[in-house]
């Protein structure tokens, strides 16, 4: 397989710098505007990863959802958890439509994700009057994990990586309920969600070729995302 190009792997090396070094701002007083423009860095450089390796669509497709992701992160923290939430929806919902362009043939266990994972998060937060609102948004969050745990991009990084996204969701929502919003929880829901988003872009990017493609008049090298 070609190599990707030096700048598509030095901002893959400036996400993951990022993406760890977001953890040392929470003992720091920086001002917000830095604090919140350093997490969004992250994911919004996987985002300029995944744009330098687009050939096609689904590269195209791949781009949107790390965009929507860093606008989440950003948007979690200057305008709440309800516009964060949305920006992660559509993120998912983008996500799903890639995953089902690379459906493998029907296996239904998968599927089990998303009665198991929206009946989870509807029991977690201690405000009852946020259970409806989580639940729903955890629909479109276990698709987005089915359709990838069906798809034929590789279940070690793809897979897993939608399904620690899944993880740190739910932690979010159980620190609304039984679980303590301490250092060790936080590290957990970064940790999961960074590094999950890092396995789906890298895994997507390095997976698609053109004999992946659906639609006439795609293609791309094999280092295509």
């Amino acid at each position: 397989m070609k190599a990707m190009s030096p700048t598509a792997r030095w901002t893959l090396v400036a996400s993951v710098i990022a993406g760890v070094s977001y953890v040392g701002t929470w003992a720091v007083d920086l001002p917000p505007l830095i604090e919140t423009a350093w997490k969004g860095a992250g994911v919004a450089l996987l985002a300029l990863h995944a744009a330098l390796r687009a050939r096609s669509l689904d590269g195209w497709l791949l781009v949107v959802v790390m965009a929507l992701g860093a606008a989440g992160d950003v948007l979690l923290e200057t305008h709440g958890l309800t516009v964060g939430a949305i920006a992660f929806l559509l993120g998912h919902v983008v996500a799903s439509g890639l995953y089902l362009r690379h459906r493998r043939s029907a296996s239904l266990a998968p599927l089990i994700l998303i009665p198991a994972v929206t009946a989870i998060a509807w029991m977690l937060p201690a405000d009852r009057a946020a259970a409806p609102g989580i639940a729903l948004y955890s629909v479109f969050l276990s698709v987005m994990a089915a359709t990838a745990l069906g798809s034929h991009f590789p279940h070690k990084s793809v897979g897993r990586g939608a399904l620690m996204f899944v993880l740190s969701d739910l932690l979010i929502f159980a620190r609304l309920g039984p679980l303590p919003d301490n250092f060790a929880t936080g590290l957990a829901v970064w940790g999961l969600y960074y590094f999950g988003q890092m396995l789906i872009c890298t895994g997507v990017a390095h997976t698609l070729r053109p004999s992946f493609s659906r639609f006439p008049g795609e293609s791309g090298d094999p280092d295509s995302a």
